[in-house]
C-alpha cells in the first residue's frame, strides 16, 4: 500500500469529514451548515467513480446536485434554511434546491448501506452488496430502464480487492474506515430526513 497518508486515502477522507459533520451537528444548535455538508459530501463521489459503469449515472448526478448545493449556499447557509426558503418560494418541485438535497442525502445513505453489508459478507464480490444497496436506497426512485441498467452494470463491478487498491487501502484499514462512516454518516441522514418528515415532505 502507498504511504499511510490521508491525502491519498480516499476512504479515511471521506470518514474523517462525515465525523466532523456529525460532531457539529451533535455540538452546534441542530442544524448543519451547507458549505461543509457539500464539502463532506464531494468527497463520497470519489467512491462512486471506483465503483465503474454500474454507478456512472450516480456519479454524475451526484457531483451536479452537490454543485447546485454549494451554489446555493450564498442565499442558504444551513440545511434547514436551504429548505425553508424552497418551501416559502413554492418551488419543492423536481429540480429544486431541496429536491437536489434529497438525491444527495440518497446517495450517502446508499454508500452507507454498501458499507454495512460489505462488513458482515466475506468473499472478494461487490455484487451482493451493492445490488443490495441499491435495491434498498435508490431502486425505489428509478424507472425501469435505469433499474435494467444498473443490473446489467452490476457484472462490471470491480471485485473487493480491486476496490480497495483504487482507494488505496488494505481491507483492515478500509473495514475501520468504512464503519466511521456508517457511525457518523447515521445521524446526517436521518437529520435530512427529519427535516422533510416534520414539514409532511416525502423522502
Amino acid at each position: 500500500m502507498a504511504a499511510n497518508t490521508q491525502t491519498n486515502m480516499p476512504l479515511r477522507q471521506i470518514a474523517v469529514a462525515f465525523e466532523e459533520l456529525a460532531l457539529a451537528l451533535k455540538s452546534g444548535n441542530g442544524d448543519i451548515q451547507l458549505v461543509p455538508f457539500c464539502r463532506a459530501s464531494s468527497r463520497v463521489s470519489v467512491l462512486f467513480g471506483c465503483l465503474g459503469i454500474a454507478f456512472k449515472f450516480a456519479e454524475k448526478d451526484f457531483v451536479d446536485k452537490i454543485q447546485s448545493l454549494t451554489e446555493a449556499s450564498s442565499s442558504s447557509a444551513t440545511l434547514q434554511a436551504l429548505v425553508e426558503l424552497d418551501i416559502k418560494s413554492g418551488s419543492m418541485r423536481g429540480g429544486s434546491y431541496s429536491n437536489n438535497l434529497l438525491l444527495v442525502k440518497r446517495g450517502l445513505d446508499m454508500v452507507k448501506v454498501l458499507f454495512e453489508k460489505l462488513l458482515v459478507t466475506g468473499g472478494n464480490s461487490l455484487k451482493d452488496p451493492a445490488s443490495v444497496a441499491y435495491a434498498r436506497v435508490l431502486a425505489p426512485h428509478h424507472g425501469w430502464a435505469i433499474r435494467k441498467a444498473v443490473a446489467a452494470g452490476m457484472y462490471t463491478l470491480p471485485t473487493k480487492s480491486q476496490l480497495l487498491k483504487k482507494l488505496n487501502q488494505d481491507e483492515a484499514s478500509a473495514r475501520v474506515d468504512m464503519q466511521r462512516y456508517v457511525n457518523a454518516s447515521a445521524s446526517i441522514i436521518q437529520y435530512v430526513n427529519n427535516l422533510f418528515l416534520s414539514r409532511n415532505l416525502g423522502i
